[in-house]
């Protein structure tokens, strides 16, 4: 099992930035590839970024490309999403999930690909 505890969210005006963390407990971090995904009221659950094992391999979903950026700490089990620039329309929970990497060395951007789930953060943008 691994266990995920998101924090950082907020309230934040249209423009500003926030930094959000993913501290992970359980199983050891480095052998888990870490996603952020998001939940906005009324529409389903869309990747945001996903992050290697190791830190050397990201993608980003096309809306948040150029302002937002993965990174991972191994030694401190947590993985971040900094969020610049933020609209309205980034409104949602943001949430952290984690996939064994096993053999493969592939960033998946499906949900049900990731195995554990933190319990989420709220992030509000406002115009």
């Amino acid at each position: 099992q691994v266990q995920l505890v998101e924090s950082g969210g907020g309230l934040v005006q249209a423009g500003g930035s926030l930094r959000l963390s993913c501290a992970a407990s359980g199983r050891t971090f480095s052998l888990y590839h870490m996603a952020w995904f998001r939940q906005a009221p009324g529409k389903e659950r869309e990747f945001v970024a996903a992050i290697s094992t190791s830190g050397s391999t990201t993608t980003y979903a096309n809306s948040v490309k150029g302002r937002g950026s993965i990174s991972r700490d191994n030694a401190k089990n947590t993985v971040y999403l900094q969020m610049n620039n933020l609209k309205p329309d980034d409104t949602a929970v943001y949430y952290c999930a984690a996939r064994y990497r096993g053999a493969t060395i592939t960033l998946y951007v499906e949900d049900y690909r990731y195995s554990y789930w933190g319990q989420g953060t709220q992030v509000t943008v406002s115009s």
